[in-house]
């Protein structure tokens, strides 16, 4: 008896064409992520002289926006700021009938739902997004890029999308989730950056050298993980029990750090606005809470 064979062919990757508009050094990385994943990709740059690399890599120069756009059913945009989208995407919105515009341009919550409301009074399937990695990140399995907006139209390509990096979550249908999930990483980001600066200017200004202090500042770096997660827990719950230091002996250390600094004629903007925000809290009443209460003082100045 012959034993059917049952061994299972490879299947091929699907391949799917999409448009990248805006060759910068973001947009060259996503136009090289998806000719690496297989895609026939389409691409177009105001100045046509950028893109060199990506087209000798296989990508497509069309002529002019309009054709771009017309070569593909995924178009991503990824240029300097709105304005720069804007004025690229207004003449395009025929061409776009029918086809899935994805931004990827860095800006503000308020500007990606002001897009959002042109693609909606064009009637367009449009996603908005958020590139959280930098460019030699990008196309890698730490790839990191936000979506949200049209749920169906993330169905249809999240696939294609994943080429621009294995992590890339839909965060709702509003629009400006991306955006407002960027913006509040980057103020941790750009704050603790704030912070690191000012220790080494701090320790070089007491005579330790760089180098020396560099170890002990990464071991603080250990333990802002389960920081991270128990300031969300207190943050969603609104319950701030100190658990150990409370705010005040923090807000004291604060203060010496500031005076500190001061001694030494360093620049204490950074460090000035934090004492202000702890000593409201310590005139709330906050003082024996936990330092995540400071969540509440920055709410209640909005």
């Amino acid at each position: 008896m012959t034993q059917a064979n049952t061994t299972t062919a490879p299947t091929t990757p699907v391949t799917t064409p999409v448009t990248v508009l805006g060759l910068g050094e973001m947009g060259r990385s996503l136009a090289r992520a998806f000719v690496a994943a297989g895609h026939p990709t389409t691409v177009w740059n105001r100045s046509p002289e950028k893109g060199e690399d990506v087209v000798a890599l296989g990508a497509v120069r069309a002529a002019s926006a309009e054709e771009a756009v017309r070569a593909s059913g995924l178009v991503v945009v990824c240029l300097v700021d709105y304005d720069a989208s804007d004025a690229v995407l207004e003449p395009l919105a025929g061409a776009l009938e029918g086809r899935v515009l994805v931004n990827l341009t860095s800006d503000i919550p308020a500007r990606s739902r002001q897009a959002a409301a042109w693609a909606e009074k064009h009637s367009l399937s449009y996603l908005d997004g958020a590139i959280m990695v930098p460019v030699d990140v990008v196309g890698t399995d730490q790839g990191l890029v936000l979506h949200s907006g049209d749920r169906a139209a993330y169905e249809t390509y999240a696939p294609v999308l994943k080429a621009l990096g294995a992590q890339a979550p839909f965060l709702g249908e509003d629009h400006g989730q991306a955006a407002a999930l960027d913006m509040a990483m980057l103020d941790f980001f750009y704050g603790a950056m704030g912070g690191l600066v000012h220790a080494f200017a701090l320790g070089r200004a007491e005579g330790i050298e760089p180098a020396s202090l560099a170890p002990y500042l990464t071991s603080i770096t250990g333990i802002l993980p389960p920081i991270v997660e128990y300031t969300a827990a207190e943050a969603g719950s609104g319950a701030y029990t100190a658990d150990g230091a409370n705010l005040g002996m923090m807000a004291a250390s604060v203060d010496h750090i500031l005076h500190t600094a001061k001694g030494h004629r360093l620049d204490v903007s950074q460090l000035a606005g934090l004492k202000s925000l702890t000593d409201r809290a310590i005139v709330q009443g906050r003082g024996p809470e936990s330092w995540s209460s400071l969540v509440e003082v920055i709410a209640a100045d909005s």
